[in-house]
């Protein structure tokens, strides 16, 4: 049965020629039972050591980690009922795609006619029945990463993890295996957690994304919460592709009220939220595809850089007239070459707006309530 899995005031450290190194700290946080939740952030900011620390691969410098009401902080992964896949595709060469899958039940003890039968349905869900009598060195990348998960499914995991199993993979075969694992996670009865630094993947396939900055919990809602509601600069940034352009502006007051403005545009904003900030540098995050060519409340002049076609849009590469990179997602490039200048225009409540710290003073909801009539 899947288990919520609570993670309380998580610390883990190493310490190395008598330098220590905070990998993860005082991460807390509930993943709810039957949720399929990512782990995602850039290199080196504690992904793989958090889930590790779920498996019972690593013990936690400090705090507790519950699966449901049990407290599995110290108990060895064996006592977890919980199920991984590594991001190196851990088969055994002298096994059959048969015995590598049913091999942790063997170990288990689960009698024969068992094993054979779990393993034909993980198979059949998998799309790996015809490759069951064959070697691993018989199978392509995709068809080897399906039998590690055929492994980790045949278990019945309460929870089951996962390391970046698709990093080794070409594009094709990630597209392929993002919904084999969607699917997958919809046969199993299990709290699926996911470590990636493809935001891509995390974006499309969870429930809820974990997004780690430096060890440390940046923002863990929902993938649309994360997009659409940020809580700093550093979470707007990295959610997101393109990333999010950030312009410069001030806070200032006029006899009408309060405005964000950097000479080119001036944002109505409201007072209760502002007044205390004028004469504050602040940070307006906007979304690339958010960046109107045809019109709109406010702009910004653009210069062209480069032009990058993806498919059935254009993404140009600019700088605004301060010197701010700026990115445009646009439906026609219309002739657009480097060295020339247009209008990107964009609404209050498309933005973002941050302090000097990076963190969220508000989103474009707040301001849309604020723009003249």
């Amino acid at each position: 049965m899947a288990s919520p899995i609570r993670l309380d005031s998580i610390r883990k450290e190493y310490s190395a020629a008598g330098n220590t190194h905070v990998a993860v700290d005082d991460l807390t946080l509930e993943i709810p039972a039957g949720s399929f939740t990512t782990i995602v952030g850039p290199s080196g900011c504690g992904k793989t050591t958090t889930l590790r620390m779920i498996a019972g691969l690593e013990t936690p410098t400090a705090g507790t980690i519950h699966f449901g009401d049990r407290d599995v902080t110290d108990a060895p992964p064996q006592d977890r009922n919980a199920a991984m896949v590594f991001q190196s595709i851990a088969l055994y060469p002298h096994m059959s795609v048969r015995e590598n899958i049913g091999y942790g039940l063997k170990v288990q003890g689960v009698d024969e006619a068992e094993r054979d039968r779990r393993i034909e349905e993980a198979a059949e869900t998998l799309q790996i029945t015809a490759q069951l009598d064959k070697m691993p060195s018989e199978l392509s990348g995709g068809q080897q990463q399906r039998v590690a998960l055929g492994s980790a499914f045949v278990q019945d995991p309460d929870v089951l993890l996962l390391d970046e199993p698709m990093s080794d993979l070409d594009a094709k075969l990630k597209a392929e295996l993002r919904v084999e694992v969607q699917r997958l996670h919809k046969e199993l009865d299990a709290t699926v957690v996911y470590v990636t630094h493809d935001q891509t993947e995390a974006m499309t396939m969870s429930d809820h994304v974990l997004l780690l900055e430096e060890g440390e919990l940046a923002q863990f809602a929902p993938p649309g919460d994360l997009f659409d509601h940020p809580v700093s600069e550093y979470v707007a940034r990295f959610i997101g592709t393109p990333s999010t352009n950030m312009l410069p502006a001030t806070v200032e007051a006029t006899g009408d009220g309060y405005v964000l403005t950097d000479g080119q545009f001036s944002v109505p904003v409201p007072g209760d939220l502002f007044a205390d900030r004028v004469g504050d540098d602040v940070t307006l995050g906007v979304r690339p595809q958010y960046l109107d060519r045809g019109g709109g409340s406010h702009g910004v002049r653009v210069r062209v850089d480069v032009v990058e076609q993806l498919g059935t849009e254009y993404v140009v590469h600019g700088e605004t007239t301060d010197g701010s990179k700026i990115d445009v997602v646009v439906a026609d490039d219309a002739g657009l070459a480097t060295g020339e200048d247009f209008d990107a225009y964009f609404e209050p409540d498309d933005l973002f707006v941050f302090d000097d710290g990076g963190d969220t003073i508000c989103h474009g909801d707040a301001l849309s309530q604020s723009q003249p009539a």
